[in-house]
């Protein structure tokens, strides 16, 4: 199987230039499924913090690199929506958020708000022992025990979830009134105020409509994603990240310098 991703074919959510080469890293298998977006990308093409993949591994296997606080090998990993980057050298930390296009960007975040990250619940299952099992956009699961209530969780409901202890800590309804970004369509990127929830009746789409503080637009109800009303102030900094050189060459803040693997 093919280690290569043709630029032109990839997901519209990477953020790559899609005619400067013909080739791309292709991602692993794991979260986010196909959307997700390599590590290395991220590392290379919109931070600059290397310039090969060498580089990359190298930074990377200095256990410094962060992916929802855990200590990330694989230049390859998927990077999705809604994930949190952290650089513990660096002290800098990001999260993966749509920016228009449905492209992702990553935006600056501080410290405090790296230790928790977002998750829209895409199903829900009784599992053994009573305990109910809630699966998040990126495939990720969250137990919930009986005694905590799991009837208030519910499809398209949106979790913040403890980096480190997996525990949700806030929990925000699918709801008229709920804060919200869309994160694929025309639309994508923008945030505003559900003020309806269409249900279409058989198998077609329920729709949305969303007021920004600008104007109103509508959307398909899969496109949207509750989100916490701090998340505006991140999505709306000017500092986010699409694209970019380094100031030292290395994600860990130190790398060396290779034969001229440039993929």
């Amino acid at each position: 199987m093919t280690k290569h991703q043709k630029r032109l074919s990839a997901p519209n959510s990477w953020p790559i230039e899609r005619k400067e080469e013909t080739f791309t890293v292709k991602a692993d298998a794991g979260p986010h499924g196909k959307a997700g977006v390599p590590l290395l990308i991220l590392l290379r093409d919109v931070l600059g913090y290397a310039d090969s993949k060498k580089e990359a591994r190298y930074a990377l296997n200095q256990d410094t690199v962060l992916v929802n606080g855990d200590a990330i090998s694989d230049e390859a990993r998927p990077i999705g929506m809604f994930d949190i980057l952290a650089f513990t050298e660096r002290e800098e930390y990001f999260r993966v958020f749509p920016d228009e296009g449905g492209r992702l960007a990553l935006t600056p975040i501080d410290a405090e708000s790296a230790d928790s990250r977002l998750g829209k619940i895409a199903g829900k299952q009784s599992v053994t022992g009573g305990a109910t099992q809630l699966t998040l956009h990126d495939g990720s699961n969250v137990r919930v025990e009986a005694d905590e209530d799991p009837d208030q969780y519910h499809s398209k409901d949106s979790l913040v979830v403890d980096n480190e202890t997996k525990e949700i800590v806030a929990h925000f309804p699918y709801e008229e009134g709920a804060l919200v970004t869309a994160v694929d369509g025309t639309h994508a990127g923008e945030i505003g105020e559900i003020t309806e929830i269409t249900v279409t009746p058989g198998s077609g789409n329920n729709s949305v409509t969303v007021e920004t503080d600008e104007y109103t637009f509508e959307t398909v109800e899969q496109y949207v994603v509750v989100i916490d009303e701090n998340f505006t102030g991140d999505a709306d900094d000017e500092s986010a990240v699409e694209t970019g050189g380094a100031d030292d060459g290395s994600a860990a803040g130190q790398t060396e310098s290779d034969g001229g693997d440039d993929e």
